[in-house]
């Protein structure tokens, strides 16, 4: 669901600049101790490494020509909290957009809205948290992870159709693309949704000591062997471009070769600035309330 500069008004993309800008600085403001301590710096950091990777993977959705890729906004909130999700979703989508060509610039500010601000501030809390709130049974686990995923990628795609509409650049008819949108979508949030799930029961099942080796492993392997078998056909919004305007929107297929070295480049750089955002945040802000409270 990454918007291209082709789509996106530089109006539109100041304003969703600002509106993302300050997404994050309301979470920075209000991580806590609890939210970020020493342990967790590194998880944040392998979590946006491992949901770089896994966004690699495009699968197919069956009797429609289109695939999908998870978002990872509610696995990550799932797993490292709300607010520390949003900084490492938004450093995720930044290294895609700055060393991969993945969205472009001017349509940052949109995608970390839709694939982060949305599902780590708006769905997490109001969908994802309430249902588990009995009780962190498999059920409930898989319940809540299809139900947020879901609700996060249908306010996703409703925002890439009004930034688009508002935009008026490309000949996308407001009615018609968000009709296509939406149920692709729909069909999309039901895979990620049972991905979560799947992901989250097992952690929470295990609670494996080892978790933070787990997940450098699963980002190496899912970006450098997995990602060669993602489907080839059209992502949900490629797709739903396809079939309003008649005109296929097609990327470059890279080789399998450059494909595990950008998975594994991709995966390490995410770490780094997840991992830093965390660090920074930690040093600076963190630290010194624990040490002023002692």
């Amino acid at each position: 669901m990454h918007m291209s500069d082709t789509l996106i008004s530089p109006a539109v993309g100041a304003v969703m600049y600002a509106v993302s800008a300050g997404a994050i600085a309301y979470s920075v403001k209000k991580i806590k101790k609890d939210d970020l301590c020493e342990k967790k710096i590194p998880l944040m950091g392998l979590m946006g490494a491992f949901v770089f990777a896994a966004q690699m993977i495009n699968f197919t959705i069956p009797g429609t020509g289109s695939s999908g890729h998870i978002a990872g906004g509610i696995l990550l909130a799932a797993m490292i909290g709300c607010y520390p999700a949003l900084l490492s979703m938004a450093a995720v989508l930044t290294v895609q957009c700055l060393f991969f060509a993945d969205g472009g610039l001017l349509a940052l500010g949109c995608n970390i809205f839709n694939m982060a601000v949305i599902p780590c501030l708006v769905i997490y809390p109001l969908v994802f948290k309430p249902l588990v709130k009995g009780g962190l049974a498999m059920g409930s686990i898989s319940i809540a992870s299809i139900a947020a995923v879901v609700a996060g990628l249908q306010l996703g795609a409703f925002g890439v159709a009004l930034q688009t509409s508002f935009s008026g650049i490309a000949e996308l008819p407001f009615a018609a693309f968000a009709s296509l949108m939406q149920p692709i979508h729909f069909a999309i949030g039901l895979a990620e949704g049972a991905i979560t799930a799947a992901i989250l029961c097992f952690v929470y099942a295990m609670r494996p000591r080892n978790i933070l080796v787990m997940f450098a492993v699963l980002a190496l392997l899912t970006g450098g062997v997995l990602s060669q078998f993602a489907s080839s056909y059209p992502d949900g919004l490629e797709w739903a471009i396809e079939k309003t305007t008649g005109t296929a929107w097609l990327e470059a297929q890279a080789s399998a070769m450059e494909t595990a070295i950008t998975g594994v480049i991709g995966s390490v750089l995410a770490f780094l600035l997840a991992g830093a955002c965390g660090l920074a945040i930690y040093s600076t802000t963190l630290k010194k309330v624990s040490k002023g409270s002692l």
